[in-house]
């Protein structure tokens, strides 16, 4: 498993697994029929650092970093993940994960913060066992697919 920086060669290998899970609709709150030039703008979006996980020179997961807000509070990180589904339950996530809190740390954010993970999301564990901390939660608010409305959980991680 090598992780490294994306680059645009990677995103053809990124983007079936990054559509399989938006089209899932059951961990982001984004649209499931997001297509692929809105994708690759939202992942690979100016001022993101852009991850990729390759086995065999494939893509099987990615994660971007960036600023979640500006000004003053511009060192407060912000960070997506995604594995690819057939890769799950490999603790690939947890490296990704573990390399971008250390790449945070080291380009000076302050803090991590999620703003929107799903309540029944496998991946909140994760965060969770990594430091994390639910400094505020929405009840109700994102509509899963199968389980109806779910709440929506706000994480910080201090830095």
């Amino acid at each position: 498993m090598e992780i490294t920086d994306a680059t645009p060669q990677d995103w053809p290998g990124i983007w079936p697994f990054w559509h399989e899970i938006v089209a899932a609709g059951e961990t982001y709150a984004w649209d499931r029929d997001t297509d692929e030039q809105t994708a690759r703008a939202l992942w690979m979006a100016p001022g993101s650092r852009v991850f990729a996980v390759r086995e065999n020179g494939v893509p099987v997961a990615s994660a971007y970093l960036r600023p979640n807000y500006g000004g003053g509070a511009a060192r407060v990180a912000n960070a997506g993940f995604m594995v690819a589904p057939a890769h799950a339950g490999r603790g690939i996530g947890r490296r990704l994960a573990e390399h971008v809190l250390d790449q945070a740390r080291d380009a000076g954010y302050r803090a991590m913060v999620f703003n929107a993970v799903v309540a029944t999301n496998p991946a909140l564990g994760l965060w969770l066992s990594l430091g994390f901390t639910r400094t505020g939660t929405l009840p109700g608010a994102f509509t899963h697919p199968r389980l109806g409305p779910v709440d929506l959980h706000i994480l910080h991680r201090t830095l």
